[in-house]
């Protein structure tokens, strides 16, 4: 009530976006007002062409605007493995890595029964029909390490068991750099349990 209508408008749009409370929302909303026309109108086209332009790949389920998405067009990726990853980000994290060369296949989601989230809301009919149709070794399974990525993971590696595939998960343990004292029990019981032998 205090701010004329379109600042409000922008103001109450800002704090629908996670992580924004009211003053950051005004923050960016006067930035905008201070930005030039041309970069506000740049902006504003940015929002509309990612809600316009972008879908899931057919394949791997990953947001794209070509299909299939550039990953699944490669044809020298490792065609025996594929990743399972919760969402789009996570993709970008392993593939910023430059060490995978295999297939992904993005859930969209995780199992969250507190949510409402069930197997059928996530992309996993999307993935046994690959597992079906693809000559597939390897599931390796990259979900979060928090409850709705575990339970979401060993959903998974009782449903693909029947296919014959070897089915991975990611290890989980201390951050490289990281001191003993800091990391709470869960991190630490895991980088035990998750322990290798040096050669």
């Amino acid at each position: 009530m205090f701010y004329p209508e379109p600042i409000a408008k922008l103001i109450d749009a800002f704090t629908r976006l996670p992580g924004i409370g009211p003053k950051t929302a005004a923050r960016l909303a006067f930035h905008v007002l201070r930005m030039k026309e041309d970069d506000v109108i740049d902006f504003a086209k940015a929002l509309v062409s990612v809600k316009r332009n972008l879908f899931y790949c057919s394949v791997c389920c990953n947001i794209t605007d070509t299909d299939p998405c550039k990953i699944c067009q490669d044809k020298s990726r490792d065609q025996s493995v594929i990743c399972v990853v919760q969402d789009s980000k996570d993709l970008v994290a392993i593939e910023r890595m430059k060490d995978y060369q295999g297939q992904y296949h993005v859930l969209q989601g995780a199992i969250s029964p507190m949510e409402g989230i069930g197997p059928e809301e996530i992309k996993i009919a999307e993935l046994l029909r690959r597992l079906s149709d693809e000559q597939v070794q390897e599931l390796i399974l990259a979900t979060n390490p928090n409850i709705e990525g575990e339970a979401t993971a060993m959903y998974l590696s009782r449903l693909v068991r029947p296919f014959g595939i070897k089915v991975t998960r990611i290890a989980h343990g201390l951050p490289v750099g990281g001191d003993l004292e800091y990391a709470d029990e869960v991190t630490l019981s895991k980088a035990i349990e998750g322990r290798r032998e040096l050669s």
